[in-house]
């Protein structure tokens, strides 16, 4: 459980970067950075299916769920017990099988970046370059903070920008990659599935 919510701390770690240029880079890379932004910042209600594989070669895989501003949810499949939850100020990690939890304030997470309303990653001080492959836009980062140290390439399709997957390397060079698919956006998203109280299922 500890590891999964590791994977989520360095999953986007743009969000603890102080808000400087992006490190060195030309124009036409600032101008892509902000495109990217700005279809971040046009997602306020996501759904899709997430595919984790750890360093380990280890599969799991389950669904989440995003509102803006700063909810977020995620549920592993069996036989993974996890369930991440964001209510906006904390985030809990359940493990449902034991019936235990821990949790973090999102403020010393990295999350906001994909929680905020307003995203701007050309004036963003952990973005380190840009990627152009065939029909994908890979935006590489590195963690700004010492409790989540570690490098990030984060995948957008070219042309629709849409979050596709992210590759965390972690400070021991051990690499997982998550995967999204069948992403539905402007989804209806009822507050209760974001309260930390409990682990209700959406309808």
């Amino acid at each position: 459980m500890k590891r999964a919510f590791a994977i989520l701390l360095l999953a986007l770690p743009l969000g603890l970067s102080s808000p400087a240029p992006a490190a060195m880079l030309g124009r036409a890379d600032l101008a892509d950075l902000d495109r990217v932004s700005a279809a971040l910042s046009s997602v306020h209600t996501l759904q899709g299916h997430f595919v984790q594989i750890g360093p380990d070669g280890h599969v799991d895989e389950g669904v989440v769920y995003i509102k803006k501003p700063g909810e977020m949810r995620f549920e592993y499949a069996a036989p993974n017990p996890t369930l991440v939850v964001c209510d906006g100020l904390d985030i809990a990690v359940f493990n449902t099988q034991l019936h235990t939890v821990d949790r973090y304030p999102l403020s010393v997470t990295p999350l906001n970046i994909l929680l905020s309303d307003h995203i701007d990653l050309s004036r963003n001080g952990a973005v380190t370059g840009i990627e152009h492959q065939p029909g994908a836009l890979i935006v590489d980062a590195r963690s700004t903070d010492r409790r989540a140290s570690g490098t990030i390439a984060i995948t957008f399709s070219d042309p629709g920008l849409e979050l596709r997957q992210w590759t965390v390397v972690d400070a021991q060079g051990l690499s997982t990659t998550t995967s999204l698919r069948n992403v539905q956006q402007g989804v209806d998203l009822p507050d209760s599935i974001f309260s930390l109280r409990g682990t209700k299922k959406p309808d």
